[in-house]
């Protein structure tokens, strides 16, 4: 899996291209574990080349999303396949993380 950062003004977009599985789940955590990262108002996580997520890939951002709300970090996916997002639907996961359709909707947000 690849990671692409793309910052602006107080926004940080990581864009996921691939598969996130459990030795690809490593990188993303490094990525969000940055302490950098929470200088942010927003993390947008583009998914729209995310192909695959497993369990550890769903575990890194649960891990994670405790430490974005205490620091006042929103955490928006965007741009999500059906079959990715049906996973987050299957376990309950779209009710505590916010998932929009477009990158336009995450920035409004």
């Amino acid at each position: 899996m690849k990671i692409t950062q793309q910052p602006t003004d107080d926004t940080l977009i990581l864009s996921l291209d691939g598969e996130l599985d459990a030795s690809s789940s490593v990188l993303l955590d490094t990525e969000l574990s940055k302490s950098e990262i929470l200088s942010n108002k927003k993390v947008l996580i583009d998914c729209q080349r995310l192909n695959y997520i497993s369990s550890a890939g769903l575990g890194v951002f649960i891990s994670h999303l405790q430490r974005f709300q205490d620091a006042s970090v929103k955490l928006i996916f965007f741009n999500m396949q059906e079959k990715v997002h049906n996973v987050f639907e299957i376990l309950g996961l779209d009710s505590l993380m916010t998932i929009v359709p477009s990158q336009a909707e995450a920035t409004a947000i």
